[in-house]
């Protein structure tokens, strides 16, 4: 998993809320067994007009200030509806590093930190007054600093936002649940070695 320290990107408003996962990652495009390539249909139907190909000109990520976007901003309960993690999936492989919102579902709350991406909660107030900046200053550059959890941006005051310690470790090293277990290698190697012979091989199904 790449590790999160400070991303300084463009950042894309999207005021809307209740965007639930199956807008971020229509059902149609779960049938991939790999984690990447969902990017391509991230927000499909709202993106694509409906021969599924021409671009609607007024969706924001088609829009030339916000198409190399690095975090979005987006309205309360973020991430609702079903619990897919090819939700997660798709707005990082499109390029998204962290998502800003009032609030978020939890299991995608949960699921974005699995992936390497930074799900921040802001005070709804401070929600709107960064959507009003970024819509008024299309192509600013906010800078999200985890080590500080901080928010930044020129002409903007700067926010201090809120992150579990462990959540926090994990992805300011890059590490998701099998990257936390291999740090324990020696010790389970050691441990598998001390146990008795018959306990090493596990046996045949009858």
């Amino acid at each position: 998993m790449i590790p999160f320290t400070v991303v300084t990107g463009a950042a894309a408003p999207l005021n809307r809320a209740n965007i639930d996962t199956d807008q971020i990652i229509p059902k149609q495009f779960l049938k991939r067994i790999e984690r990447t390539g969902f990017g391509d249909f991230l927000f499909y139907d709202w993106r694509f007009q409906e021969d599924g190909k021409t671009p609607r000109p007024d969706f924001v990520l088609n829009k030339d200030n916000y198409k190399d976007a690095k975090i979005l901003v987006a309205g309360k309960n973020f991430g609702c509806g079903s619990s897919r993690e090819h939700a997660p999936w798709a707005l990082s492989d499109f390029g998204f590093r962290a998502i800003i919102a009032p609030s978020f579902a939890d299991i995608f709350f949960n699921n974005c930190f699995q992936n390497g991406m930074l799900p921040i909660v802001l005070p709804e107030e401070t929600v709107e007054a960064l959507v009003t900046f970024i819509e008024n200053h299309p192509g600013s550059l906010l800078t999200i600093d985890l080590e500080k959890q901080t928010i930044g941006a020129e002409g903007f005051e700067q926010v201090h936002f809120d992150v579990d310690a462990f959540r926090k470790r994990c992805l300011l090293e890059g590490l998701d649940d099998i990257g936390l277990t291999l740090q324990n290698e020696k010790a389970i190697a050691t441990f598998e070695e001390s146990r008795p012979d018959w306990l090493k091989h596990t046996a045949l199904a009858r």
